[in-house]
Order: structure tokens, then sequence, then C-alpha cells
């Protein structure tokens, strides 16, 4: 390996970069009890949000053409029993379709937990890539989002229990199942190979229907999906402290700042007339009810901020400039002295709230404009993924996973009761490399590691054809590149040298780092006793024995890695499903080969699925 020279501010925030994708410590789901005036059962975030701007229509329609048709649905799959067909949403464009005698594949994105426009509208890849394929191109809408409403309306559809029991990931599938049989049938398109997208919710959808139905669809891209969410397959704080190191990495004293402003938002909510004051601190629409919506406003902004955390300014969630994590903290920290907390928070939030200064007050408490309402029944019937909050890296209120409370909050508002080991019962989830390359072919998990959603994804090849693309990985061995998916040694690593500020001006060649890096800590080699308690199950997933050597071998990858930049600073890059958004002049050149990467496994499919056929494929 040739020597490259390490800059003490590289090495530092590579280890913390480490820490940010670390799967640390594997806790029980018992009930534990709260440690701060947070709920004990905070739900899961959301992967879209419930305080961002609906999409606008116009600018859709004029960037990617395509028709809106409908489909009757069954409500239930899986009955006989003769219940109301609802229309399902669709758009399909085939202007590009070389059509059925050429065998011209179907591009089909699994529609998430909203409104189908919207995820067109931000799926540009998929749109670009279909000339180039001569393929169809069909967004479905997900069930009881949009306008794909059974029982002819929202009010009626989310009633109770009863109307809603019909809100599932498996009847969502058996809908696209049954949508595209229809359409090829219809379009005499039986034999055309399909393709499935998907990001986030729509990612998993997309994984697991490649699982579920490998006779309807040819292979899957899966961009940020957290299949394995569930249980604890994950230590529960992964998605926290993920958000809290995107921030820590811009600016401590920012992370600092939000750390100590949930102590002063209760502290001030307590007072007389603290409703109020707050009220008019933050700038709200009507007077605050309690400091717990505040608190949920405020946690859903730092959230997503970290998955939109894009290098160029986007609308995706809400219009953003680039890099807007450094420029939230930026806002916070350039307040003048004797500012309170408060109003420095205020500040910074009102870069995601309120970038273009068009908005006057704000709500807290409003409804969700992608109609995304249903995703809290799903989160408390089958998409149970436990979330806490730790103590020393995060910078949210501390608070532990309890589902004896979680479970109470379900029956009060729905009167259900969850049923967290049903999605691992149905699609998978413990010894997923085992599965996975026993039972699965044609998936590409892709997933940029600053999102905090990647921590719960499939970040290794599993085999040929189950491909993990993160970033730039050529040059990582197969045990190396599951090593930064959950070393705990990085906590230990990167908290005393920034505490302790130890010059580590090296060069990089493994012997140099090790060094270096032993002498800071001062502490001997950690070996597999240092790496926290994954349990047997995760250490068997991964099928590493990890030692300091490796360690120190992907610590010198990440310093050649894109995600890491000359400054020293990570890349904002490495977002939520930065793939599948459309290209830009600001794409950097691993997102650009990571592109290029999917194209052509996908153009490997089909030309598989041609010669099975014996059909020569031209592009």
């Amino acid at each position: 390996m040739a020597a490259t020279k390490v800059k003490p501010t590289i090495l530092v925030i590579l280890l913390c970069f480490l820490v940010t994708i670390t799967l640390s410590s594997q806790p029980s789901l018992a009930s534990q009890p709260s440690k701060s005036n947070r709920p004990s059962s905070k739900w899961a975030p959301r992967f879209l949000g419930r305080f961002s701007q609906p999409p606008n229509q116009q600018q859709q329609q004029q960037q990617y053409r395509y028709e809106t048709k409908y489909f009757s649905q069954r409500l239930d799959h899986f009955s006989f029993s003769e219940l109301p067909n609802f229309p399902q949403r669709y758009l399909i464009n085939t202007e590009s379709w070389v059509g059925p005698e050429r065998l011209g594949p179907i591009f089909f994105y699994c529609g998430n937990e909203g409104d189908i426009e919207w995820f067109a509208e931000n799926s540009g890849f998929v749109w670009e890539i279909a000339p180039r394929f001569g393929a169809m191109v069909v967004f479905p809408e997900h069930r009881y989002y949009g306008e794909s409403m059974p029982y002819g309306s929202i009010d009626v559809a989310y009633k109770n229990a009863t109307t809603l029991s019909y809100l599932t990931a498996g009847q969502a599938l058996a809908d696209f199942a049954v949508l595209i049989r229809e359409l090829k049938r219809n379009l005499s398109a039986e034999a055309c190979p399909v393709v499935l997208f998907g990001g986030s919710y729509g990612g998993m959808l997309a994984s697991w229907m490649r699982l579920k139905y490998p006779h309807v669809a040819i292979g899957a891209l899966a961009s940020s999906a957290p299949i394995l969410q569930f249980e604890d397959i994950v230590p529960p704080e992964t998605f926290y402290d993920i958000v809290s190191n995107s921030f820590k990495r811009e600016s401590t004293s920012c992370f600092n700042t939000i750390k100590e402003s949930w102590d002063a938002l209760v502290s001030e909510g307590q007072k007389n007339d603290g409703l109020l004051k707050l009220t008019e601190t933050f700038h709200l629409c009507r007077k605050l009810n309690k400091t717990q919506d505040l608190a949920d406003w405020l946690d859903s902004a730092y959230s997503y901020l970290a998955m939109v955390n894009y290098p160029y300014s986007a609308n995706f969630m809400m219009p953003l400039p680039g890099h807007p994590i450094r420029e939230v903290c930026r806002k916070i920290d350039s307040l003048p002295d004797g500012t309170s907390i408060l109003k420095r928070i205020f500040e910074g939030v009102s870069i995601y709230y309120n970038y273009t200064g068009g908005v006057d007050c704000f709500e807290v408490d409003a409804e969700d404009p992608h109609g995304l309402d249903g995703w809290n029944w799903q989160a408390c019937t089958e998409m149970v993924m436990p979330m806490s909050s730790s103590r020393d890296v995060s910078m949210f209120p501390t608070f532990d996973y309890n589902y004896s409370s979680f479970q109470e909050e379900c029956w009060r508002d729905f009167r259900v009761k969850p049923r967290p080991r049903w999605i691992t019962t149905e699609f998978g989830g413990h010894d997923i490399k085992a599965t996975l390359k026993d039972f699965g072919s044609n998936i590409i998990f892709a997933n940029g590691l600053l999102d905090p959603w990647s921590g719960s994804s499939v970040l290794q090849n599993i085999s040929e054809t189950i491909v993990a693309l993160n970033t730039e990985e050529d040059e990582l061995e197969d045990e190396a590149a599951s090593t930064h998916a959950k070393l705990e040694s990085g906590n230990w690593v990167f908290d005393v040298v920034v505490e302790t500020g130890s010059p580590l001006d090296v060069e990089a060649d493994d012997e140099a780092v090790e060094t270096a890096v032993v002498d800071a800590v001062d502490v001997e080699e950690p070996g597999v006793d240092h790496l926290g308690s994954m349990g047997d199950e995760g250490l068997d997933m991964v099928g590493l024995e990890s030692d300091f050597e490796e360690v120190m071998g992907v610590l010198v990858h990440f310093i050649s890695n894109d995600c890491i930049g000359s400054d020293g600073s990570l890349s904002s890059d490495c977002a939520h499903h930065v793939d599948l958004r459309a290209a830009t002049a600001e794409d950097p050149d691993w997102l650009v080969e990571q592109r290029a990467t999917e194209i052509k496994l996908i153009e490997g499919w089909i030309n598989n699925y041609h010669q099975e056929r014996k059909v020569i494929f031209n592009m």
C-alpha cells in the first residue's frame, strides 16, 4: 500500500464516521425505565416528513411525462370474501418502451407510504435510464395513501381497526403483483421482464417482492432499505446515533446546543406563561398545548435533515440548500454571545422549515401533506421498528425502547396489538446473510453510509447476485467491508482521541496507523472482546472474527474514500437513497460510478433473462 499522509482532522473525523455507522451493542427489547421526560415508547421516525411540504404537481408533470390511470384492485387478496374493490392509482409512461415484440423491460417502482406523484418526481434515476433500456416506466401508488383509498374516502378507510386492517405490506405487494400481471396481459407483454425499484420503505418492498414473487420480477434495486430494523437484529439506538453524529461532525458546539436544548425546552414550558413564550419564540401559528408537540417538531427536522443532507440544493422533503446540516449548524453557532439556546434552535431549524422565507408562522400539529397518516397504523401493527436514544452518543433526549408502553399507545390509538415478529416471519431478517444467499438473487442494496437508515440495511455483498453498494467498495475485502457496519471499538477510539487531542500525523500504512491509535488511547489491542456485545447471531450474520488489523484496514480505506473530503470532512453525498435522485453536475465520482454499476447489473439481469429465452437484446 502506498504511504499516504494522514491529517489529524481526517483521522479524528474518520473515527467519528465509524461511530456513526456502528451497530454497537445488542440490548434487550424488554421494558426499560425511561431516563428523561421523553416518552419511553418513542415511535420510529417516519421515512417521510409530516411537517414537510406537499409536491408541486405542475412542476412534476413538466419534468416527467406520464399518464395517470386507475386499476380496480381487490381489498383483500388473501381471502375469498366479497369486499368492495378500490381504485389503485398508477402513473405510466411507454414513450421509450420498445414493445412486447422486442421484450422491452418494465421498470416498476414500488410505491411508498405517500402520494405517488411525489415519489415519481424524486426518482429521476428511473426516468433517466428508461430510454437506454427501451423500458416502460410504472409508478403504482401504495394502498391507503394518496388517491388509492379503499372505501371511497380517507375518513372511512381510516375509521377504525377493521377498515384499516387491510393496510399491510403483504397486501401492498399483492397489489403490485396483480397490477403487473394485468398490465402485461393487457399489453400482450407477458414475456417482458420486470425490474423493481424502491427507496426507503419502497426499497424494503422492492427487496421483499423479489423474494416473495421471483416469478413476477427478475430483479430489484432496493435503495436505503432498512430491512433489519426489526426485533433485536440491530441495536435500537442506531438511527439516532447516526443522526447525532451527522451534526457532531459539522460542529461540536452545534451538537451540544441541540443536546442541551431539550432541558431548556422543558424548563421553559413549566414556567408561568412558558408555553406562550415558546409559542412566540418559535413563531407558532397557535398557542402551544404541550412541550412534547414542539419537541416532536424539532426531532422531525433533525432526523429528516440527516436523511436529505445532499451536497446540492434539493426539494425532496423541503426546499433546502446544499449541505443543509452545515447551514443549520452555521446558523446556530453564528449568533451573538448571550443568545439563548432556544433562540439559536429556532434560527437553526428555520433553515429546514423556512429556507425560502415564505412562512410567517409554523404549525407543529399540522396534518401530513403527503398523505402519510397511515404509517402510524403500520407502525402499530407490523412495521414495529424499535428505537432508542443513547445517553452519550445521541444529541436527543435519552430514552429506552419500551415495548409495553408502545403496546399500550397502540391499543389506545387504534385498539390493536402490535405483532413485532410478523415482518421477520413473513420476509425474514434474522440470519439474513444465509437466507439471502440460499434463497435470493438479483437484488442490489444501495446505501449512503451517512443516511441514518443505513445502519439497518444490508451493507455487504452476500453473493454474486445479492450486491451491496455503499460508496466505493472495490478495495475492501468481504470481511473488512462488514467491519465498518458494527465496530464498537470506534467509540472508545474516537472519545479518547477527541478528549486528549493526541497528535495523529502519521503515514497511512497499517503499522503506523495502528501504532498511532494505540498510543493515543493507551490501551492494548482490543480484538474481538472490545467490539461490544453484538451477540452470537450478530457475529454469525457478518461471519467476521475481527482483529485490530482489520479495524486499521477499514480506517485506511475510508481515508481515501470519496466520502471524506480533502479537508477531512465527511461528504454529504452519502445520504438517503441519493442514487435514485436525478443526476446533477455536482454528483461526486463515487455516485456516478455507483449508478453506472447499478445500470450494468440491471443490464446483466435483462440480458440473462433474454439469453435464457434465446433472444438477442440490443441495447
